[in-house]
């Protein structure tokens, strides 16, 4: 019988290269100056959650840090690769980071929306 591997957030890293280990460690470091979060990794990404929901996640390549956002508003960003309602009141954001000054404050701000969400901003407004 086959033994079946849990995901991991080390399973995750396991194997990437330094410059994308930098940049996830740098996400999660914009992630925690949010507030408390918890984790649920699956095959495809490391979700990272709120006290209501996922807020956003972060899914390492060899050449790029690939996530989502979960927001209010549609957004527009060179970081931002696709946008799609996922909700009536929310849009997901797929994003790729390239380069450590892509984590800058103006996608702080980004992640604090989500993160927002996360805590069930978004049951407080009508659709």
């Amino acid at each position: 019988m086959t033994e079946i591997q849990e995901w991991t957030v080390a399973r995750h890293l396991d194997g990437k290269p330094a410059e994308i280990l930098a940049l996830y460690r740098r996400f999660i470091e914009l992630a925690e100056q949010c507030g408390p979060f918890t984790y649920a990794v699956a095959k495809t990404a490391i979700t990272l959650k709120g006290s209501r929901r996922g807020f956003a996640g972060a899914a390492l390549h060899s050449a790029f840090l690939g996530g989502y956002l979960d927001l209010q508003r549609r957004v527009t960003d060179p970081r931002i690769r696709s946008s799609s309602p996922y909700t009536k009141r929310l849009f997901v954001h797929q994003f790729r980071i390239t380069a450590a000054d892509q984590l800058d404050e103006q996608f702080a701000g980004l992640l604090l929306e989500a993160y927002q969400v996360g805590q069930g901003a978004h049951l407080l407004t009508p659709p």
